[in-house]
């Protein structure tokens, strides 16, 4: 198969650096390409499989003839499901089996390689961190997947917010110019808050374009999801944020009814 070429990782960023790859494959797939895969899985063929490459490729082909495989392999026959339910629901069912497939490969050369509890752990956070295939397919990352956003600098409007956690009101989820306080406290206090807040928030990534966060952005959290965007993924702005009560994210506005 093209892209298959032997390949093992054997540390963990170097596994993670796979998965990335088999990743943007799959959702090279199930997006910009999707019309050509659309139609690579015919129903009246053999049963099909979706492969995602580490060279950021993807393929539509039968499953391996070995048994056991060299490699998990991914669902099988998801040509057979394309017409018989709709097309959205068939790219996030196909979604779904991606996601599982891309863990399988990882934890396989994770135990392959002998990674131990921590290497496992760090493993799932790095993974953990990105937006799943699902979500990118049937939520509001779907048009950030092959570009990146440049955001532009909001240093004067530079948004804080007392938790990411979820609080007793919406409201404390919503990035405001200033957090809340009980009293006045000094300049120095404040200045240390802040830097707690950029460690809390280093590791979030974007809910849109999959980016980590930077104090020197506008963030906004949807209060539905509680998944966190720059405020130029959504196109919302620092002003504009200020008279939202309630935010909801395109996804969770817009495609209520995609998820099973």
């Amino acid at each position: 198969m093209d892209g298959s070429q032997p390949y093992n990782p054997r540390t963990v960023e170097e596994v993670f650096r796979d998965f990335k790859s088999r990743r943007a494959g799959i959702l090279k797939a199930l997006t910009t390409d999707v019309e050509d895969f659309y139609q690579q899985c015919d129903p009246e063929k053999e049963n099909l499989c979706l492969y995602g490459f580490p060279n950021e490729q993807w393929e539509v082909n039968l499953p391996a003839e070995e048994v056991p495989p060299e490699l998990p392999e991914p669902a099988l026959g998801i040509n057979f499901a394309r017409d018989g339910m709709p097309e959205k629901d068939w790219l996030a069912l196909v979604a779904v089996h991606g996601d599982a497939w891309l863990l399988a490969v990882a934890f396989y050369f994770g135990a392959r390689f002998g990674f131990d509890k921590a290497d496992r752990k760090r493993l799932f956070n790095m993974i953990n961190d990105l937006p799943t295939i699902f979500e990118v397919v049937s939520g509001a990352a779907k048009k950030q997947v092959k570009e990146k956003t440049s955001v532009s600098n909001h240093s004067s409007s530079k948004s804080k917010s007392n938790s990411k956690a979820k609080g007793p009101e919406p409201q404390t989820k919503f990035p405001k110019a200033s957090v809340p306080k009980e009293d006045d406290d000094e300049d120095d206090e404040e200045g240390l808050d802040e830097e707690e807040e950029d460690e809390e928030h280093g590791d979030t990534l974007c809910g849109s374009c999959g980016e980590n966060y930077a104090s020197d952005e506008f963030w906004i959290c949807c209060d539905v999801c509680e998944k966190w965007f720059h405020g130029q993924c959504v196109k919302i702005t620092p002003a504009r944020a200020e008279h939202i009560k309630q935010y909801k994210c395109p996804a969770c506005t817009t495609n209520k009814r995609s998820r099973p």
